[in-house]
């Protein structure tokens, strides 16, 4: 397992409709970041895609990320077998042997259940000839329902992006998702939380928090996933909250995610 960092560590920095920094975070400062913090693995997800450089802006970074020593992973959204494709042509540019992607596509809308497993059967040869495995993140679906979805795919190159608070939507917790999906884990989203009850006791609010210092049980995940499936990376998440202005969220945020590192190095050396 390494230590790695991905670009939903830093959704203030790099933007979204209705948080738009002046100088948005790119590819190339997400890398400098990785290096500046010491992690060996860079997760570039939908809200950065690398398919949106230019070849020789690609090129360019790929020869950084080498100078660093800087594994690349990359995500994106949905099942269509398409899409897929083209991801893992891309995959083989930047040498990812892992594809994170969601049930959803970028409508936010899953098919149905049927569907997902036709468009992953599809996708099963193309994963295996390229040797990238295809990592599909909880959240959307029951874990139980995904762990099925997995398995009916007959094939070690699919797989699970293992979240640690996406689904608390569901609801399902943290504990019951890790034990049912942990076997088919190809990679580990750390995102660190806190559930307090609201002051009139009626409802609860949640919260992120940098990692290691809110409710997840980093030491009991990390000994589940290094026992089942050892060869996957920590990629780290973060959930800040809005401060008064975005520049103050986007200083919080760097400085959760140097918290985070520094207290995640607690268990994972590289």
């Amino acid at each position: 397992m390494r230590l790695g960092i991905g670009t939903y560590a830093f959704m203030w920095s790099i933007g979204f409709p209705g948080a738009e920094p002046v100088t948005p975070m790119n590819a190339f400062d997400l890398l400098a970041k990785a290096i500046d913090l010491r992690v060996k693995v860079v997760q570039y997800g939908p809200n950065l895609p690398l398919d949106s450089l230019s070849p020789a802006e690609l090129s360019n970074l790929l020869r950084q990320a080498k100078a660093g020593r800087i594994t690349i992973e990359i995500g994106t959204q949905g099942l269509d077998p398409s899409h897929l494709r083209d991801q893992l042509k891309l995959a083989a540019r930047v040498g990812s042997r892992l594809l994170r992607t969601t049930t959803e596509g970028p409508d936010g809308i899953a098919v149905s259940l049927e569907q997902m497993r036709m468009k992953i059967q599809e996708i099963v040869p193309a994963l295996a000839e390229q040797d990238v495995f295809l990592a599909i993140e909880n959240g959307r679906v029951s874990a139980s329902v995904l762990a099925d979805l997995v398995e009916s795919a007959n094939s070690s190159h699919v797989g699970i992006t293992l979240d640690t608070v996406n689904s608390l939507a569901i609801p399902e917790g943290t504990e019951k998702v890790t034990d049912l999906l942990v076997k088919h884990t190809k990679c580990l989203h750390v995102k660190d939380f806190v559930v307090e009850r609201l002051w009139h006791r009626m409802g609860f609010s949640i919260q992120g928090r940098p990692a290691g210092e809110g409710q997840l049980n980093v030491p009991e995940l990390l000994e589940k996933i290094l026992k089942s499936a050892p060869e996957s990376n920590a990629i780290l998440e973060l959930w800040p909250p809005e401060q008064g202005s975005l520049e103050d969220t986007i200083r919080l945020e760097n400085a959760w995610a140097a918290q985070s590192v520094s207290n995640l190095r607690r268990y994972i050396s590289d």
